[in-house]
């Protein structure tokens, strides 16, 4: 399919459309198994709040606190659904942008100026479209609410709003616009701190750095290093590769590392590829997407040329923030899949419990279990604490239990027989291993957050058009599901790390008013409380949860509102209810949600803003371009196109995010 499908409006409308294409080619059940599952379903929508024992695990970076309740609902005044140029926060907040792409990250980067951009520049400056926010006190184990580092990931570039119109500015080769969009993605370490009321970055600081797809070397580690699937003419012993690429959400790890979320690596693959041993294994991730043309300069991302690049690509990578000069490590035991996100908790038996999803229709909910407990006294003991472990993917049954089932080369088929040789085959091709398994095809599923007060798990489930009344289940119980549901799991015994859960929708997302949505909230939800295609999310310092969603370039048709922040209350009469408090500008997708250790500060990412679905905006009704943009958020300055930015919320008063 050409980038230039006459179908899509974008460039970007056609990466967003990408993820809506399955690639599960088995993704439904028997016919009486779909029956059993349709009678059970009644029983499951709306069953009260899960019993779950308390918990024994916390969060990475926060501490278990017997006060802390997420009972309570949220004080603040809600806004209104709608969509304009700019964004909108709560009465009695402010929200002040923080950072946006380009501006200077390391010492001595040049000022942004988008007429004369360069990949010398762009390597040192902000990257493009930020995604997951993650925060790590400074100094490191002291909660410090008001000092630390921002790590941001940087998922994916859009030429037409990147780059200025022949005849503006300096002219650009296809090749240096290939390398600056390169340079552009990966992540950015800043370090902010808070005075007089007000978050800034610290200049010259020495933890500033920038990590990307163009020249930052990585080690490969765990069961696929070396494996002879991960070798390439320039790394013959398939040890170490350059860069990561579309960094979706993320995680912290309590010893203070970042995680980096690998998700759609497909896209970035060229060339066609036939009669080779990949093939099978490139067809279930979608390989070559052909989004971007990177392998006309970079022969790594052309299949052709070299086949087994792609491999390299679709893993968490760990980070240390706290260490400019430490190489980037893929963690390969967490398997390979378009990640979501690597959210961490540490379990009560003091291993680590690390949740992902696999971003695409009909694919999988993970979660890898570490051998070995966290050394929570020496932060460089655990530096290979997550290539050890056991990778598992989740099964959902209709009884409203799921199963855990361990991706384990030599247990239930996963063996030579099958075309797994080794640990490495499984981790490789874990989706194919996963549906051998039995796993539960779901709705997209993306951001998978661990809650430390209540000991529950909250899944985002953005959405599923292709799913149709043939392929129902307990847990994605809506044909042409175009507005997405959270799920609830309560890990049995408290332990994360046990073999089983139990689960219960705790919303239906999309328009409660519309009978044919079959959306469920809480009676009390507003009229501008509901929200469609919940994508990221966080849990603040008293356990509730905040949503962001993402409705991509169709939020028309979907809720007619832009994407957001809403607070979705857990427990008590409350349940089920939204309530909307941030706001973006058209064109954007909210991203990144992140609460400093006190709560009393919000941070979220905007990503491209002008962008998605600018053609059913009022008013503009055509595509969206450096040149002729949606709006100028965040400048407003018309030498400037619309810049994603990293966005601080915190009260007037200096309270409390959300009362």
């Amino acid at each position: 399919m050409s980038t230039d499908d006459a179908r899509f409006s974008s460039h970007a409308e056609y990466l967003d459309a990408l993820e809506d294409i399955p690639s599960n080619p088995n993704p439904q059940d028997t016919l009486a198994e779909i029956i059993n599952r349709r009678e059970a379903i009644g029983r499951i929508i709306g069953i009260g709040a899960l019993a779950v024992s308390p918990p024994t695990a916390f969060a990475a970076g926060q501490q278990p606190h017997a006060a802390l309740t997420a009972s309570r609902g949220f004080d603040f005044e809600e806004i209104a659904h709608g969509v304009d140029r700019t964004h909108h926060v709560s009465p009695g907040y402010r929200a002040d942008i923080l950072i946006r792409w380009g501006d200077p990250v390391t010492a001595g980067a040049p000022a942004f100026d988008p007429y004369a951009q360069s990949p010398a520049a762009q390597l040192q400056q902000f990257g493009y479209n930020n995604d997951f926010v993650g925060f790590v006190p400074l100094p490191f184990g002291s909660q410090n609410p008001e000092h630390g580092l921002l790590c941001i990931n940087h998922e994916y570039t859009d030429a037409q709003m990147m780059f200025p119109q022949p005849g503006q500015g300096k002219p650009l080769s296809r090749q240096s616009m290939t390398e600056i969009e390169m340079a552009g993605n990966g992540g950015s370490v800043i370090e902010i701190k808070k005075t007089n009321d007000r978050w800034g970055l610290v200049g010259n600081s020495r933890y500033a750095r920038r990590i990307n797809a163009l020249d930052t070397a990585m080690r490969i580690a765990g069961p696929a290093a070396g494996h002879p699937r991960m070798r390439t003419s320039a790394d013959p012993e398939g040890l170490q590769v350059i860069g990561t690429l579309n960094n979706c959400a993320g995680g912290i790890t309590p010893w203070g590392t970042y995680l980096m979320a690998e998700e759609n690596f497909n896209k970035y693959f060229i060339g066609r590829l036939r009669g080779h041993p990949e093939s099978r294994n490139f067809a279930r991730y979608g390989v070559p997407g052909n989004g971007f043309g990177w392998g006309l300069f970079h022969p790594r991302f052309d299949i052709n040329r070299e086949p087994n690049e792609a491999n390299r690509f679709g893993w968490i990578v760990e980070v240390d923030p706290l260490d400019p000069t430490s190489t980037p490590v893929k963690r390969t035991a967490l398997g390979r899949f378009k990640h979501e996100g690597a959210a961490c908790i540490l379990n009560g038996d003091g291993r680590l419990v690390l949740y992902s999803g696999d971003d695409q229709a009909f694919e999988f909910l993970y979660r890898f279990v570490s051998r070995d407990r966290v050394d929570m006294d020496e932060r460089g003991a655990n530096h290979d604490l997550l290539d050890h472990g056991t990778l598992s993917v989740a099964r959902f049954n209709d009884d409203g239990t799921l199963d855990w089932l361990p991706l384990t080369h030599g247990q239930a088929g996963l063996d030579a027989s099958n075309g797994f040789r080794d640990q490495g085959d499984v981790v490789i091709e874990a989706r194919r291993a996963a549906s051998m398994l039995g796993a539960t095809p779901m709705d997209r599923p993306e951001d998978v957050e661990p809650n430390p007060v209540n000991g529950r798990v909250y899944v985002m489930l953005t959405n599923n058009t292709a799913r149709t009344q043939e392929r129902l289940d307990g847990v994605n119980p809506r044909a042409h599901n175009a507005w997405g549901q959270v799920v609830e799991l309560a890990p049995a015994g408290g332990d994360h790390a046990a073999g089983s859960a139990r689960w219960e929708l705790l919303i239906k997302a999309g328009d409660p008013a519309d009978p044919g949505v079959d959306a469920d909230w809480n009676p009390a939800t507003s009229d501008n409380g509901w929200f469609a295609c919940p994508d990221n999310c966080a849990i603040d310092p008293d356990g509730r949860l905040w949503v962001c969603t993402d409705q991509g370039s169709k939020w028309k048709h979907r809720s007619g509102t832009a994407d957001g922040v809403w607070a979705l209350q857990t427990e008590g009469p409350g349940r089920g209810r939204g309530k909307m408090f941030f706001r973006v500008p058209v064109g954007a997708e909210m991203c990144g949600p992140c609460f400093n250790p006190d709560g009393r500060t919000l941070f979220v990412a905007v990503q491209h803003p002008g962008t998605a679905g600018a053609i059913h905006f009022p008013g503009f009704e055509r595509s969206s371009t450096f040149g002729d943009p949606a709006t100028r958020w965040p400048d407003f300055d018309p030498e400037m196109p619309p810049r994603p930015s990293v966005v601080v919320i915190t009260r007037d008063d200096g309270g409390k995010i959300g009362g």
